[in-house]
Parts: structure tokens; sequence; C-alpha cells
């Protein structure tokens, strides 16, 4: 606690000062360009990732980056996206996975997270993603199988982002755009689905999309 508390003034002097003018601006309003949904995992920093400033990013974060589709749960997720895309007009959203995930290891593992029903139950949400590793990736093992099911549950929520009446409504209007991502903690590598491709890219091969019609073929563990 400590660190955090010196962190504060550290933050008060440091980092504050030099970009006061920015923060009394941002406290009449905001207009971030991006909703910027991620896991809860201590190891992933959107901020940090993208070295975007203060009132860039509108962040959502959650274990397992989940999207609850359209009457699944009523939750704070949709209320928060709902806010970010009719209210404040994001242009993006980006969903971003990450290496060795939790939450992913426990929707191929129920066993460990039995003793936590509330994980559990929540972890229901991405119950598309565990049948779709289970019927398509049984050659992988480890690791390599919980990437596919980082990058599968990116898709996944992906498509649960698009039943959301706001999302869907902005989609039609053509001025909304959705990115999924996957960040490998181990080397700072981001890669991205590119729909031409229908592969998870290093970011800089990325082809930012003109539309969400685009289809997709389900591609996984290629990071």
């Amino acid at each position: 606690m400590q660190n955090l508390i010196q962190g504060v003034h550290r933050f008060r002097e440091e980092d504050f000062r030099p970009m006061q003018g920015l923060f009394e601006q941002l406290s009449r309003a905001q207009a971030p360009e991006t909703l910027f949904i991620t896991c809860s995992d201590s190891r992933i920093d959107p901020n940090l990732l993208t070295r975007s400033r203060p009132g860039d990013l509108f962040i959502l974060r959650n274990a397992g980056n989940i999207v609850p589709p359209h009457g699944a749960a009523n939750g704070g997720e949709a209320a928060t996206i709902e806010f970010a895309v009719a209210a404040l007009g994001v242009n993006d959203i980006i969903i971003c996975g990450h290496t060795h995930c939790g939450a992913m290891k426990g929707l191929l593992d129920p066993d460990t997270v039995a003793p936590l029903p509330a994980v559990s139950a929540w972890l229901s949400h991405a119950e598309t993603t565990r049948r779709i590793v289970r019927d398509n990736y049984a050659h992988l093992d480890g690791e390599r199988l919980v990437t596919a099911a980082v990058e599968e549950n990116v898709l996944v929520q992906l498509e649960n982002l698009r039943t959301l009446p706001a999302v869907a409504s902005r989609l039609v209007k053509g001025d909304l755009h959705l990115h999924g991502w996957v960040y490998k903690i181990e080397t700072g590598e981001v890669f991205a689905f590119d729909h031409p491709s229908n592969q998870f890219v290093p970011i800089a091969q990325y082809h930012y999309p003109v539309s969400e019609t685009a289809t997709r073929k389900r591609t996984a563990g290629t990071i």
C-alpha cells in the first residue's frame, strides 16, 4: 500500500503538473475515440500498451474480456458499452485478450474454478469459446491450447458485441469499427484479427476494416 501512496505523490509532481492543462480540459468533458475492452489481469495496461494519454481510451475490464450477448446479463458491461457508443460516440471498439489468461484456463478446466461460483457463472458467457476449442483444437495442449482459447474468445466476444442494440445500430450506420487484438505478455507484441487473411497477424500487418460486413473463418493458435 505504501508503494501506491508514494506513487500518487510522484504522479502529482511528475505526471500531473506537466499535463495540468489537459486535465483541466478533461474536467469539463471527455471525448474518447476508442472503447478498449480487456481483461482485469494485472499484467496488461491499456494506456501503457497503446501509449495513449488520459482521455483517449474509455476502458472496460473484466475477467476474460467477456461481453455477454444482448439479454444474457443485466450487468455493467452492456451499460458501459452503450454509454461509450451512444453517448460518447466512440469510433472504434477493441476487444483485447492476452496470453496466459487465467480466465481462459478456468474455462478450459472448469474444476479449477468450481470453488468460485461467481467466476464459474461469469465464464458461462464464454461457453461458445469452450465448445469451439473442445471441438476444433484437440490436437493442442498446454499454453498452445490456452492461446487458441484466447484468440477464439476474442472472436466470440466480438460476435456478442454485435448483438448489443447500440452497437448494431452504429454498425449499420457505418461509423463504428470493431477490432480483435491479442497481447503477448512475454514479448510485448500485439496481434490483430485481420479480415482479408482471416488470421491474427502482427499489428503492423493489420488492415484497418472499411466495413463490418466482411466474413471470417475461425483461426487460432497463430501467435
